[in-house]
């Protein structure tokens, strides 16, 4: 099917991108001229700032509770932007609808970006919540059985990173892994995937975009090659835990999430890849309020909740 409609109205707003490194003030100011006010976002039973100390340092972050309950699931929680972009406030409607429909404990990481933190600081950010989350079960109620990592884009990359650090170091805690349309493979060779020609152009997200956009992360020590950067080059992937991949139809990056997936689905491990026609890269941050891609949290909440 074509880009859906409501999409396409906005793109045609959109420039091409001419494949020039963005600025990072510039692009985080606009970023925050379109936070949603507070007034106006999904109303939950409660929404918190708090502190996580991890080994490496304290991490803010941002606890969403959805109900009143005597335990939750949980899940921590990686927003995208490149690495270098996005923020709680950026995500913060993701994270809330994660909340809402799931009925877990969602727990958003303000993990440090780059240019101005070199790898592997973001990642040490995101595992070092984790743990955290999976020691302060008390203070969260968390129930004990369900610890969810999820991601979207960058964030998502994270996730698949965390998985295997968390598998590497014997700890066995993550239940379930979200990868909402991942960015697995830093190595941007055109021919590597069809849909990064497929989709090159005109869907938001382009192409010739990715390097200059991912070059902050890269440039600060983040080795393409190293597969806690391209999680897709992992050679083992046996052992880590049950997989949601969503991907977009008309996303340079489709390919890569649903080549993971069925990297995951060979080495053992329980994945599912739903692939979102009509849809572009960002879409469950971006175009969540049309009905059929709400649908992404909906699908994300049976995962989680499938007995």
């Amino acid at each position: 099917m074509p880009i859906h409609p409501q999409i396409a109205e906005i793109l045609n707003h959109i420039p091409p991108a001419d494949g020039t490194r963005p600025d990072p003030a510039t692009m985080r100011a606009a970023e925050q001229e379109r936070v949603t006010p507070v007034a106006d976002r999904l109303p939950l039973v409660a929404v918190e700032d708090a502190t996580a100390t991890t080994a490496t340092g304290d991490v803010a972050i941002r606890i969403y509770t959805p109900t009143a309950a005597d335990s939750y699931g949980v899940i921590v929680y990686f927003h995208g932007g490149a690495f270098y972009l996005g923020s709680l406030d950026t995500h913060d409607g993701v994270a809330r609808a994660l909340a809402k429909e799931t009925g877990f404990k969602v727990v958003a990481v303000d993990y440090r970006r780059a240019p101005e933190a070199a790898y592997p600081a973001g990642l040490q950010d995101c595992y070092g919540v984790l743990r955290w989350a999976a020691e302060s079960g008390e203070s969260l109620k968390w129930d004990g059985t369900s610890l969810a990592v999820a991601g979207d884009s960058s964030g998502a990359n994270f996730v698949a990173a965390v998985t295997a650090m968390a598998h590497d170091e014997g700890f066995e805690g993550i239940t379930h892994q979200v990868l909402f349309y991942p960015s697995v493979d830093l190595d941007f060779d055109v021919e590597r995937y069809v849909s990064l020609q497929e989709n090159a152009r005109g869907y938001g997200l382009e192409t010739v975009g990715l390097k200059p956009w991912n070059s902050f992360y890269l440039d600060s020590g983040a080795d393409p090659a190293d597969p806690l950067v391209s999680p897709i080059k992992r050679e083992d992937l046996a052992g880590l835990p049950p997989a949601l991949i969503i991907t977009a139809e008309f996303d340079p990056l489709r390919d890569e999430g649903e080549l993971y997936g069925r990297r995951l689905t060979e080495a053992g491990v329980s994945a599912t890849v739903s692939r979102y026609a009509g849809a572009n890269h960002g879409f469950v941050q971006n175009f969540s309020w049309i009905p059929e891609y709400h649908r992404a949290f909906e699908e994300t909440a049976d995962f989680l909740n499938r007995k």
